[in-house]
């Protein structure tokens, strides 16, 4: 094999190696880091889940998604977080916090009127 012949194949190596190199950049986020808690909440009329169990010094993903227009829904509040996020009709939203204590913690729309826990243990 000459030097030409086997350009071709070197160079077709060098575009696989490029297009998994390029399809490992586009992984989703938890599958970088599988230490993330991502917990989906659905927001309609009530949060569901309504009790979120999580670990302490462990990052935490909530996305809540609105399937509800109605004002009250329109933000999550928690106040030891302090945490107070508007939330999209019909789109996820995420907040992303690391919890560095333990204990139930309220989560609310900004009426103050639906409520949830939020667990963090040890």
């Amino acid at each position: 094999m000459t030097h030409h012949d086997r350009f071709p194949f070197v160079l077709f190596v060098g575009l696989l190696v490029l297009s998994f190199a390029r399809c490992a950049n586009k992984a989703p986020e938890a599958t970088r880091n599988p230490a993330v808690q991502e917990i989906k909440v659905t927001v309609k009329g009530e949060y569901s889940p309504d009790r979120i169990v999580v670990k302490k010094d462990r990052p935490v993903r909530l996305l809540f998604y609105r399937d509800d227009d109605s004002e009250c829904t329109a933000q999550v509040v928690i106040p030891d977080l302090k945490v107070k996020q508007d939330l999209a009709v019909k789109r996820e939203t995420a907040i992303d916090f690391v919890p560095d204590k333990e204990g139930e913690f309220t989560f609310a729309c900004g009426m103050d009127m639906m409520k949830g826990k939020l667990v963090v243990e040890r």
